[in-house]
Order: C-alpha cells, then sequence, then structure tokens
C-alpha cells in the first residue's frame, strides 16, 4: 500500500488548533479508513507529539527544559514507517522552517518510503495580523500593537516568515511536483468550508470524522488584549521558553475568563496596514497562480476584507484605563477562585499573579 504523508505546515492562526483537535478525536475512526494521526505512544495525544517533532526538526525548544524535544522527530519518522495509508502530521511552527530543516524532513520522510504532500493553510492579512499580535500576547509578550505590525511588515518576525506564503512554499515545495503542495484558503465566513477543504486535501471523507471539535483559539477584544499586555509587563513573563504561567494566564484568564465576558471593540488591522495587506495578497496570488500548486477553496479569500466605514479603528495601544479595569477585576476574580481551590493559596503561583493584578487597579 502506499505511504503518503501529509505534512500540514501551517501556517498559524489558520484554524490548525481544531484541526488538529479534530483529527485527535476521530482517529480511530479514520484509521478504520486507513488515515493516519500517529502519536507516540497512549499517554501522549497526538498534537503534543507533532509539536515536540517539529521542534526537535527545528533545533527549539519552546516551552521546556532545554532538550525535552530531543529525538522526537526521529520518533515520529519511525512511527510513519509501521503505518500505511494516508498519514496526517500537523503543527503550524513548521512553516517558518529554515532549509537545513526542510531538507532533513523530505529525506527522512523520503527514508521511510513516505510519498510527501506539504499542505499550507493561508489566511487573509487583515484577519491574520490582528490574531498573531494576539496570540504573541497570550503566549507573553508585552510588544505594542504599532511595534509588532511594524516588524510584520518589514519581514522583521518569526509570525512574518510564516505568513510570507511564496517564501515558505518555495522552499518547502523544492523538489516536489505542483500537485503535491497544496494551498487551503481560510473562508471569510465561519462554518465547515475550512474542514471540509482540508478533508478534500488528505483525501478524507468528512463522514469518518464525526466528532465535532470545540477546541479553538477564541478572540479577545481590545481592552482585553490590551490588559493582558500590561499584566505580562507586571509578571515579567518570559515568552515561548516559561510554563510558570501558561496555565493561569494563558489558558484560565485568556483563554476561558476574558473570552466569556462582553468584550470590548473587536481588534482589527492598523488603518495603514491595510494597502500593504491588499498588496501582499495580489503577491501571493500571482504566486500561485504561476506556480501551479493545487489550491483548495478560493484564491479570492486571500484579499483583506475592505475596510467598514461604520467599524471605528480602536488603537489597542491606547485603550482606556476604564476599559482595562473592568477586564482585570473578572480576572482577578477568576484568580482569586482559583487561588482558593488550592492547598496552600498564600504560596501558590496563583496568589502571586492574583496580587500583580490587583496592581492594576491602583495605577
Amino acid at each position: 500500500m502506499t505511504r503518503r504523508v501529509f505534512l500540514h505546515i501551517g501556517a498559524p492562526k489558520t484554524g490548525t488548533t481544531y484541526l488538529q483537535d479534530r483529527l485527535r478525536l476521530n482517529s480511530r475512526s479514520l484509521a478504520a479508513h486507513d488515515v493516519h494521526f500517529p502519536s507516540r505512544n497512549l499517554t501522549m495525544d497526538p498534537p503534543l507529539f507533532h509539536f515536540r517533532a517539529a521542534l526537535d526538526l527545528m533545533g527549539q525548544d519552546w516551552g521546556g527544559e532545554p532538550g525535552h524535544a530531543e529525538g522526537s522527530w526521529e520518533a515520529l519518522v519511525r512511527r510513519i514507517k509501521r503505518l500505511d495509508g494516508t498519514i496526517v502530521v500537523s503543527h503550524e511552527i513548521l512553516a517558518a522552517a529554515h532549509p537545513v530543516a526542510i531538507a532533513k524532513a523530505k529525506a527522512s520522510l523520503a527514508r521511510a518510503g513516505a510519498e510527501l504532500h506539504v499542505v499550507y493553510s493561508a489566511r487573509d492579512l487583515g484577519r491574520q495580523i490582528p490574531a498573531a499580535w494576539q496570540e504573541s500576547i497570550k503566549q507573553g509578550r508585552t510588544w505594542s500593537y504599532r511595534r509588532f505590525t511594524k516588524r510584520i511588515v518589514k519581514r522583521n518576525a518569526w509570525f512574518a516568515r510564516a505568513f510570507d506564503l511564496p517564501e515558505v512554499l518555495t522552499a518547502w515545495s523544492e523538489g516536489l511536483a505542483p500537485e503535491h503542495v497544496h494551498v487551503v484558503t481560510v473562508p471569510h465566513t465561519r462554518g465547515p468550508a475550512l474542514w471540509e477543504r482540508n478533508c478534500s486535501v488528505f483525501g478524507i471523507d468528512p463522514a469518518w470524522a464525526p466528532r465535532e471539535s470545540e477546541a479553538h483559539n477564541a478572540s479577545l477584544g481590545v481592552a482585553e488584549t490590551a490588559m493582558l499586555r500590561r499584566l505580562n509587563q507586571q509578571l515579567d513573563r518570559e515568552p515561548r521558553q516559561d510554563n510558570r504561567f501558561d496555565v493561569l494566564v494563558r489558558r484560565l484568564l485568556a483563554e476561558e475568563t476574558l473570552v466569556q465576558r462582553r468584550r470590548s471593540k473587536p481588534l482589527l488591522l492598523a488603518p495603514h496596514a491595510q494597502e500593504w495587506a491588499e498588496l501582499e495578497a495580489e503577491r501571493w496570488i500571482d504566486w500561485i497562480e504561476g506556480s501551479g500548486v493545487h489550491v483548495a477553496g478560493d484564491v479570492a479569500d486571500l484579499r483583506p476584507a475592505p475596510r467598514d466605514p461604520e467599524a471605528a479603528w480602536v488603537n489597542p495601544d491606547k485603550v482606556g484605563s476604564k476599559p482595562q479595569l473592568k477586564a482585570a477585576m473578572e480576572a482577578l476574580a477568576a484568580m482569586t477562585v482559583e487561588a482558593s481551590r488550592r492547598e496552600d493559596p498564600q504560596d501558590t503561583l496563583a496568589a502571586k499573579v492574583r496580587t500583580r493584578v490587583r496592581g492594576l487597579r491602583d495605577d
């Protein structure tokens, strides 16, 4: 039987969390149809295994002790060798892999007897940039929205490399037939279309994966994100490398508490970046049409929506104290409840975070 590996390399903020979780939830039913989402063992979820494999391939140690991902890529390749049919490997950090890592991935999968397909999900920059800045704040960054956007425009940030469709696919498609390179466009409206487009690339009948996933990175409003950025500054959070605050700040606050409140104004692309985003979309579309790669969806999805004249631009770098205070008080309440559940609240990290959050009220 043919061993086909679909290496889904991102990009970040294109529905990858949902995709990976739905594949995980339906891994047994998919395996019955010779579609595999491999894990290292019964105790490790496939998304975590794929994340560590990607880190190892790229020589990174995000979110763990030095060396914690070592050997994970070869472990994944060994697992692939024991499978036949369709194998899906997915992690969004692979989009920004350097040529040495890309060459290593291709060589090791070729030795495993795999027919390699590269899959890249692409979303218009009008939505992508606000989502990426917010995600970076959830991860502990403290940079302003203006600085982040400027670095994206100048291609001087990790996210910028991961989002540059022509650059990413020029590197990953080298040596592959165009029909083995797939672009999945993210539609402008929510719904099943994105999942169905991914299924069409992988050769999956959606009926083979009936269990729905509720996993997604919910968006915060402008005030909530601004407050979280100030909290990061108070806590001296270390992005990517420090797990101490991950459960409390990222999960409890950003992904559970703050998304439940009545949101402030949505985070939008800065007006000065609109024209640049539109020009980038045309560059992407020109590359796709000239390359002959397979497209699942519509390339028009890559164009940012025209700016709504009725949608007022709210600068997240200049949000007033009052809306931030309201978000901070809800965050403080959530931290207090969490601290009360712990054996010794005064000595827990939750108590430390709670104290820092309270300081926002006094500023």
